[in-house]
């Protein structure tokens, strides 16, 4: 998937609106939060990313993994950043899970944090950070500019018992699936447009074999892709975790190529191909394939959502000085 990186730019007419039901007040996060701490904020992430994207055309997908398995958690709060050396259990880390395998680009937001940190001191969370760098790959990707409310504080805890019960296995039901989203405020469109992250990025053997050698599963896909996923992960247990197959066939491309994908039976997760059948989710999935603009709406108002719900603000939490370790 080393391919050229598309710089494609969104049109103001797919800028996401801000979702009415989101109570920011309740939350205590803001449009304008950093207007005056430190006003050049998204400029500096921006053009961190920017440098970053020109020699690594995978680096946006990971990103926006990043967030996903941060957010999912404990909330947004880059719990998922801390390292077990700095913490007072040392087996404590979300990172022993394997729920966060594959899991990348936590240094780098190490680094964003410390060149923020001469730019404006102690002002800037990493919890922050995390979702601005998200939503940068998000657009950078040729996908929405999504506006995000900022005020989030950082943990000083984290539990990998935590993220092995709150992140999605690979053979997550669409009940399982429902209920998740459903859980912080999402309709089903908008879980089913969250899901159109996986048009970013790639799928390693280790969460795909499941679904090719487990006939319990009965699971149905293309005969072609079926025959070429056989050929990337020959075996039940994967002989190298390096082993990797695109998500979708734009995979750099933040597009609507993911739907239209797994309208032909080409998905490459269990849930992919389990969503485009189940009634529930299956109109979301075709209106999604036909209309990208109507998608990049939906998407942006759920990444707001999953990235605002159970957030750390004030004095719930601290502002971290070194994103791995507590102050």
């Amino acid at each position: 998937m080393e391919i050229s990186f598309p710089w494609i730019l969104v049109a103001t007419m797919v800028m996401a609106m801000r979702p009415l039901s989101f109570r920011i007040k309740a939350n205590q996060l803001s449009y304008d939060y950093y207007k005056f701490s430190c006003p050049n904020l998204e400029s500096i992430v921006k053009s961190e990313l920017l440098s970053l994207f020109l020699t690594d055309a995978t680096a946006p997908a990971a990103f926006l993994r990043l967030m996903f398995h941060d957010c999912q958690v404990q909330g947004c709060d880059a719990s998922i950043l801390l390292d077990s050396n700095y913490l007072a259990h040392s087996h404590s880390s979300e990172m022993i899970s394997s729920r966060n395998f594959g899991i990348r680009k936590r240094e780098t937001i190490g680094q964003m944090k410390s060149i923020l940190e001469e730019e404006c001191p102690g002002q800037v969370s990493c919890a922050d950070i995390i979702v601005l760098a998200a939503k940068e790959s998000v657009s950078l990707s040729g996908g929405p500019h999504i506006e995000i409310p900022l005020g989030r504080k950082d943990s000083r805890t984290c539990s990998f018992h935590e993220a092995d019960a709150k992140l999605p296995s690979p053979i997550i039901t669409v009940d399982e699936f429902i209920s998740i989203f459903m859980s912080i405020g999402m309709n089903i469109e908008e879980s089913v447009s969250i899901l159109g992250a996986h048009t970013l990025g790639i799928g390693h053997c280790f969460n795909i074999v499941g679904r090719l050698y487990d006939p319990r599963l009965g699971d149905k896909m293309d005969f072609a892709l079926e025959a070429s996923l056989r050929l990337a992960c020959p075996t039940e247990i994967p002989l190298t975790n390096l082993t990797f197959v695109p998500n979708d066939m734009t995979p750099v491309i933040f597009d609507n190529q993911y739907y239209r994908d797994i309208m032909m039976g080409r998905g490459l997760f269990g849930i992919d191909s389990s969503i485009s059948r189940d009634p529930r989710t299956a109109p979301f999935v075709m209106r999604f394939a036909m209309d990208q603009n109507y998608f990049f709406k939906a998407f942006s108002s759920a990444f707001v959502k999953l990235s605002s719900t159970n957030v750390l603000t004030d004095v719930q939490g601290d502002v971290r000085r070194q994103c791995n370790q507590v102050n």
